[in-house]
C-alpha cells in the first residue's frame, strides 16, 4: 500500500514559516495586511471606504466596524500581529487621511490613502517584513 500526502509538505512548509516569524507573517505573506479601525459610529462609513479602496487594488484589508474603545481594537489587532493598523477618526475623515500604525507599534502619523497604498506596494515588492 502506497501512502501519499499531497499536503503534507505544504502544511509543513507553512508550519515553518509561522514559526520561524514567530506568527507575524511580512506584509506580502499575511492572510490580512491592514486593519481599518474606526473610533466610533461617525467613521465607519469612511472607514469602510477606506478598506475597499485597499481591496480594490489588490491588498487584503478588513474594516473593525464593532462599537469598541480604539485602545481596545488596537491590542485585540496588535496581539493578532496584523502588518498595519489604519485609525480614522473625525478629523482623518474630514481631512482624507487615515493614522497609520505598523505592527512593532510604530505610529507612522497621518497619510493619504494613495501614499499609503504606494507605501505598502513598495513594501511587497521588496518582500521586506514590518518592523
Amino acid at each position: 500500500m502506497l501512502h501519499r500526502a499531497i499536503l503534507g509538505s505544504l502544511e509543513r512548509f507553512i508550519g515553518i514559516l509561522i514559526e520561524n516569524f514567530a506568527g507575524a507573517l511580512p506584509l506580502w505573506l499575511a492572510p490580512v495586511q491592514a486593519v481599518v479601525l474606526n473610533i466610533s459610529e461617525k467613521q465607519a462609513d469612511y472607514a469602510a471606504d477606506v478598506a475597499q479602496k485597499l481591496h480594490r487594488v489588490g491588498f487584503r484589508a478588513e474594516a473593525d466596524l464593532r462599537n469598541e474603545k480604539i485602545t481596545y481594537k488596537i491590542r485585540e489587532h496588535s496581539l493578532n500581529r496584523l502588518p498595519y493598523q489604519l485609525v480614522v477618526g473625525d478629523k482623518e475623515k474630514a481631512d482624507g487621511l487615515v493614522a497609520v500604525r505598523t505592527r512593532g507599534g510604530q505610529d507612522l502619523g497621518q497619510m493619504t490613502v494613495e501614499a499609503l497604498i504606494e507605501r505598502l506596494h513598495g513594501e511587497v515588492a521588496a518582500r521586506s517584513g514590518t518592523a
